[in-house]
């Protein structure tokens, strides 16, 4: 019996290492994975601020923070295990899901390039009711809709991270899953709230005595309308470079090209990256446009057959 109980504790001692040298690796696993889904981050950056446009200034990390809190709650409780189990059940569909998420991103992307050149004309209608809601039920619908955004970044953050780590033990899976969730969202999040409120800290300092600290305040405030515009350019740039790089990465023969143009270009490493890029932006602006021209088509003909 003793010797049995000495077995016993040795295979959790063995087991205990095991999963030591897994944890052991969780650090390099997100490092790796966070570069990975560096394009969704910015892009949700990048959507984020616009949430809270128009709303009460004191409200604004109040909204953020909704966001954040159901954004994490959303990645733990919902989407990792949900990857989890779909990686073990059905392994085969998580780059069909990978790719129909990165198609959505190039349809999103697609619109907004569309939108900087074409856009959309203001339906004014005398005899139409206007809706009226309070600021509150206003705030609400802004957290829903973000929420709703998030829910789609977050399953390709997700995915990604799960496609990462599949070959690891359940533990690293678990452990960098969970450490790329949070964060992730503390990364996203904290820097919206620095974002948002970086007008009002220019006020503040516009306000102080000295002539240097006013100018500094006064410039936080002009430059940061500018700094929006930017953001929103690099956000749709890097959906519609993430979205294409997804959906090449799930069809062999583009993913074939695209390594070859790497490899073309290996002694020369940022020309490579730039190259791949701009090719990905551009199959994105393609398939975004393909796939908007579908959306259109089914409408027209669901209205037509009601």
């Amino acid at each position: 019996m003793p010797s049995g109980l000495l077995a016993l504790l040795d295979d959790v001692a063995a087991l205990v290492k095991v999963s030591a040298a897994s944890l052991d690796d969780v650090p390099t696993q997100v490092a790796k994975t966070t570069g990975k889904v560096s394009g969704i981050v910015i892009d949700d950056t990048a959507v984020t601020p616009k949430y809270v446009v128009g709303l009460d200034p004191s409200r604004e990390l109040s909204i953020i923070w909704q966001i954040a809190k159901k954004s994490l709650f959303n990645k733990i409780l919902l989407l990792t295990p949900a990857a989890l189990v779909l990686g073990y059940f059905a392994p085969f569909a998580i780059t069909p899901i990978l790719m129909l998420g990165g198609a959505y991103l190039c349809f999103e992307g697609y619109e907004k390039v569309h939108s900087m050149f074409v856009p959309h004309a203001e339906e004014t209608h005398g005899t139409g009711e206007v809706k009226v809601i309070t600021p509150e039920e206003l705030e609400k619908e802004r957290v829903t809709s973000a929420v709703r955004t998030d829910l789609i970044l977050s399953s390709e953050i997700v995915a990604i991270t799960y496609s990462t780590v599949s070959d690891q033990p359940l533990v690293t899976q678990i452990a960098v899953m969970l450490a790329v969730a949070v964060f992730i969202t503390a990364a996203v999040y904290g820097f919206v709230g620095l974002i948002v409120k970086a007008d009002d800290f220019g006020m503040h300092l516009a306000k102080k005595k000295n002539a240097s600290t006013q100018q500094l305040g006064r410039n936080i405030v002009k430059f940061m309308p500018t700094f929006l515009s930017i953001l929103g350019y690099v956000g749709t740039a890097a959906m519609l470079w993430v979205g294409a790089e997804i959906v090449i990465h799930g069809i062999p023969f583009l993913h074939h090209l695209v390594e070859a143009m790497e490899h073309a270009l290996a002694d020369i490493p940022v020309l490579a990256w730039l190259a791949k890029v701009v090719a990905c932006a551009i199959f994105g602006i393609i398939l975004g446009f393909v796939i908007e021209k579908i959306v259109v088509l089914v409408k027209g003909m669901l209205k037509r057959s009601n």
